[in-house]
């Protein structure tokens, strides 16, 4: 069964939220103060409320209770981002993602229990410099300061080689996830499944093993 999604904010990062969620056939509440976004991302979301992010009251009857999944993306309004973020893990919400405006902001967010700060800018910047640094590189998303998801072009080297070959765990110490094969991405594989040109692969590990594989192993 597929995950339904809240967004809490819709400025331009929490609109783009809905948008690509959206564009993934997910189930999507959009939810701002502001009756213009709202009417605007109701072209786009499942459902598009006007209310206060920190209304319990009005979080219980949308049915927030049943979302899997919110994104709270509240621009500058740090205070509506700290209450919101407190009301949804309140009402039992399992994931909260918290847009921090700053270092300090997201102190406070971990603290009071969202399950992963995002700091788009600062981690933008990092995505950069590591497609900076490596060619093949083509994704890479934190985790946590140690651990990432790694988006790894093939070179010539791995073509043809079955999945079994490449003994990632041993050599590299990093988890192969996920093949992705032009607009498909294949999670079920057999051992036996061949590299492509043009593959992208997916592992998931310590950012110190994930560079080895890269340099050493891609």
């Amino acid at each position: 069964m597929d995950s339904t999604f809240a967004v809490f904010g819709l400025g331009r990062f929490g609109g783009s939220l809905v948008k690509e969620l959206v564009a993934m056939d997910q189930e999507v509440l959009a939810v701002d103060i502001d009756p213009e976004k709202v009417d605007y991302y109701s072209n786009y979301a499942t459902h598009a409320v006007v209310a206060s992010g920190y209304d319990e009251k009005a979080l219980r009857a949308l049915g927030v209770r049943n979302i899997d999944h919110a994104f709270v993306s509240f621009g500058e309004d740090i205070q509506s981002s700290v209450l919101t973020t407190m009301v949804l893990k309140e009402l039992g919400v399992p994931k909260v993602w918290s847009k921090a405006h700053d270092e300090n902001h997201g102190k406070i967010l971990e603290k009071i229990g969202a399950d992963r700060v995002i700091h788009p800018e600062r981690d933008m910047a990092r995505r950069i410099t590591h497609n900076l640094h490596s060619s093949k590189i083509i994704d890479f998303i934190e985790l946590s300061s140690s651990f990432s998801i790694a988006e790894i072009r093939v070179t010539d080297r791995l073509i043809g080689k079955r999945l079994s070959e490449l003994d990632l765990q041993r050599k590299f110490n990093v988890n192969f996830v996920a093949l992705q094969r032009g607009q498909e991405t294949i999670l079920s594989f057999s051992e036996d499944e061949q590299i492509k040109e043009e593959d992208l692969l997916v592992v998931i590990g310590k950012n110190e093993d994930i560079e080895r594989f890269d340099t050493q192993g891609s």
